[in-house]
């Protein structure tokens, strides 16, 4: 599975691919930020900078996962590293670039291949030669997470090329049609035969996550009201389109879950989604009551399911059922995870900007006894540094976003703990 000690931290094996590794310890790197829980550090550091994951030229493109790698995956594991960078989450090897500089070649790998000569430009899906399925394919969660990518760097780098290839990716993916320019519906991709004309249009959870959150990054680097519009835009029809339930406020998959027909793949979209909206609110507070207003009911729907398996508390996947429903995997559990984590956020200093990232080598964490009776207390009081971040030794202070916090309450970080606890469980069972 993808924590294997023995192993290295390497990810791996059916019915998972690699990929879902990366996003897995961009949730695990949020969940430290959101609770100061730091158990699970040490895993994500050995994940993240294991050479069979970081790869030779450090830069997310290791051998042992050519033939399953696509650009896609880049951006999942380009936007963790540029997380842990955001947050100055500790790089203590020295022999290895920095979080920062690692989501740079990151970047640049992706950049080198923009392919002009079909479509006028865009990424495709797959990479390497021997996974023939995608070559002729370009979709938009590569290019939307291309997207993103350059997005934060942008914010995180003050360097304007970024912005430069954010606007260029933007005004490609809306010509060709991947985003509606009048519904912003994110759709999913289109063949190269047709030059990109005939586009696929289903739409899942995890391609609007991507490109929400990117251009909720630039209205806020940039100031510029065609980033707000289009996040709003994009937000309006994520919560027309994304939530169901009587109430229209629990968020499902379309594309799968009426039909049941979500493979092991599109089980974990939801939680992107979810991910992208909550850290959306940090950087545009503007959406903080309407991300709530679905997310919520969506968390408590999801946590509902958490009633299966041979120990009555692994997560289902179709949340609008009112319960368990059959479906318990790695993904059920990160989407739950995503979803219930993001509830913390409201006291979450928004990602450090370019002048305040650093190279930080102390990967000392200070321990947080998770059965404390103040734990409720500490994460949901207004604090002049951030409560999620680790000590000073560790990481520079920076002040925690200006609104107060609401009471949480106890069952909501005990769901949370015990939902972390979860996930590592299906892994090694896995």
């Amino acid at each position: 599975m993808f924590h294997d000690p023995s192993q290295d931290g390497n990810a791996g094996s059916n019915p998972y691919y690699w990929w879902v590794a990366g996003a897995l310890w961009g949730a695990m790197l949020d969940y430290f930020a959101l609770t100061g829980d730091p158990s699970y550090n040490g895993v994500v550091l050995q994940a993240l900078l294991a050479p069979t994951n970081l790869g030779p030229n450090n830069d997310y493109m290791p051998a042992e996962h050519s033939d399953e790698e696509g650009n896609d995956d880049l951006a999942f594991w380009g936007g963790t590293s540029l997380s842990a960078a955001e947050r100055n989450f500790p790089q203590p090897n020295a022999n290895l670039p920095s979080w920062l500089d690692i989501s740079i070649n990151v970047f640049n790998q992706l950049a080198g291949r923009w392919d002009t000569a079909h479509c006028d430009g865009g990424l495709y899906w797959q990479i390497d030669a021997n996974n023939p399925n995608g070559l002729k394919y370009k979709n938009t969660v590569s290019n939307g997470g291309f997207f993103q990518l350059a997005s934060r760097l942008a914010r995180a780098t003050n360097n304007k090329t970024y912005i430069d290839w954010a606007d260029k990716i933007w005004n490609w993916m809306v010509e060709v049609g991947f985003i509606d320019s009048q519904t912003y519906r994110v759709y999913d991709g289109a063949g190269v035969d047709s030059q990109c004309r005939a586009v696929n249009n289903k739409s899942f959870t995890y391609t609007t996550g991507f490109v929400l959150y990117g251009a909720a990054v630039l209205a806020n680097h940039t100031g510029e009201d065609k980033w707000s519009q289009r996040a709003d835009k994009l937000f309006a029809e994520a919560a027309d389109y994304f939530f169901t339930g009587k109430d229209h406020n629990i968020m499902w998959e379309p594309a799968c879950e009426p039909q049941s027909i979500c493979n092991y793949d599109m089980i974990t979209f939801k939680g992107y989604l979810a991910r992208y909206m909550w850290q959306t609110t940090l950087l545009m507070p503007s959406l903080r009551t309407k991300t709530e207003s679905l997310l919520v009911p969506s968390a408590e729907a999801a946590a509902a399911t958490c009633t299966g398996g041979d120990d009555g508390r692994q997560c289902g996947t179709k949340w609008y059922t009112g319960g368990f429903d059959g479906g318990a995997s790695l993904g059920a559990e990160m989407c739950a995870l995503e979803t219930i984590q993001g509830l913390l956020s409201q006291n979450l200093a928004p990602p450090l900007l370019a002048k305040d990232i650093k190279w930080v080598r102390d990967a000392t964490f200070t321990p947080i006894d998770t059965y404390a009776s103040d734990v409720t207390t500490s994460i949901s009081s207004k604090r002049d540094v951030s409560p999620t971040a680790p000590p000073p030794s560790a990481t520079t202070t920076h002040k925690a976003h200006e609104n107060e916090a609401t009471a949480l309450g106890a069952d909501r970080v005990w769901a949370l703990l015990t939902m972390v606890c979860l996930v590592f469980v299906v892994l090694r069972q896995g």
